[in-house]
Parts: C-alpha cells; structure tokens; sequence
C-alpha cells in the first residue's frame, strides 16, 4: 500500500473523482469561492440575521399632542423623534424660526416656551403638550411691532437677518430673567441682585447664547439697552 499522496486530491465539486491532481492552494481558492458565493444568495434569514425589533413595526407611529402657538390652540399629531424646531417649520410652516447650526449652539432657533428661553432644536415637540409657545411671528400684535423688534430696526441689531428672530427671542425673555431677579456670572453681588443694572457686560453675558455671524453686536447690545428702560418684561412674552 502507497502511502497518502495528499498533493493528488479530487477535484472540487465535481461530482466524481478525478485522478487530475489539484494543488492545495487551487483547492483552498475553489473552496473560498464556493463560500463568498453561497454566503451572497443565501436570503438574510440564513445569515444568522436577527429579526426586526419588536417596535420597528411602528416606527412611523404618531402620538397626540396639544400647543398653544402664538395664541393659537393646535391640535397635533406628531412623530415622537420631531423636534420643535421641525414641527414650527415644517408642520405649521412658522419658518421665521431658524435652523442653524442644529447643536443648540447658534442660538438661531431660539423661541419662547412659557415664557422662558428654549433652543427648540433639542426640544421634541412631544415634551411640550400642553405649553405655550411663541415664536417670533408671534411678538409682534397685527402690524405693530414687538418694541424689541422695533429697536433692532431702529439700532441696525442685524445685518442678514438670520440670526434676527432668535436674537430678539433670547432678547424678550432676558429681560424678564432679568426683573425676576435672575443673576448672571457678571452679577456682581448675587446675593443682592434687585435691582440689576443691565450693563452692556451683563447683556453680553446673558446673549452668549445667540451668535450673530455678521457681527451686529453693538446695534443689538443697542437695542436691547433701550428696552430694557421702558419694558423690561416684553408684552407677549
């Protein structure tokens, strides 16, 4: 008996024996091939593919949800992974709201939640059934104009105007921050804040949050100075 020639093996998939011999590096090619090729028709099931999560099936389910927008009750139905943001632009077509940077870091989409200050593109819609939102459509009162929107116009607080809406947003529910009492990191005796002189350094400090990429810093430092004299708290805030 011959020893085990183990250079002449059958040839692969063949069906038959053959007395061809094949090299182990032809055999170990067909068989990798044999595999890759099986591997890619083979549905996903045989895979080993985890079935669909139990929820996926209701992936575009919307939950009910009821706002106040400039005064006006909505009725919702939204999508749980909406933003603020995204229902005031794209759902109720309120575009003076802006989308910036989408990070809470411009301050461009800035509206007011209960009277209160809110990056609307980290807020979902859902969070907020049942408040009131107002957003830069809603300041002004028919035809006349929020006294912060005028004394941006009247102290040139913008240049493009991108920034303006959430600029004047931020600016409306500052100075209500800033009647209640509320201190900032440039206060200088926060244990007795009242009254709070409204410096161009704590107006700065508390606008830090709103970017104006044109620059139109001293018109809004400005404007909001001039209100602030007559009315610190903002009439539709």
């Amino acid at each position: 008996m011959e020893p085990d020639d183990k250079s002449k093996l059958p040839a692969a998939n063949s069906g038959e024996s053959s007395d061809t011999p094949v090299s182990r590096r032809d055999f170990g090619r067909d068989f990798i091939g044999s595999v890759v090729i099986a591997s890619a028709v083979l549905p996903a099931s045989a895979k080993g593919a985890s079935p669909p999560e139990s929820g996926s099936a209701n992936a575009g389910a919307t939950l009910s949800c009821s706002l106040t927008i400039n005064g006006k009750p909505e009725q919702l139905a939204v999508d749980p992974r909406t933003t603020l943001l995204d229902l005031l632009r794209e759902n109720l077509h309120l575009t003076g709201t802006k989308k910036g940077c989408d990070h809470g870091q411009c301050g461009a989409c800035t509206v007011l939640v209960n009277g209160r200050r809110v990056n609307s593109c980290l807020s979902f819609a859902i969070m907020h059934d049942g408040d009131k939102i107002t957003t830069i459509e809603g300041l002004a009162t028919g035809t006349h104009l929020h006294p912060m929107q005028a004394a941006f116009i009247d102290y040139d607080g913008f240049q493009c105007g991108y920034c303006t809406p959430g600029q004047i947003c931020s600016a409306v529910a500052m100075l209500t921050e800033v009647k209640r009492g509320v201190p900032s990191s440039v206060t200088e005796n926060i244990a007795d804040v009242q009254p709070i002189h409204l410096t161009d350094e704590e107006i700065r400090e508390r606008m830090s949050g709103n970017l104006c990429r044109c620059g139109a810093y001293v018109g809004i430092v400005e404007a909001i100075r001039t209100v602030s004299g007559g009315n610190s708290e903002g009439d539709n805030a």
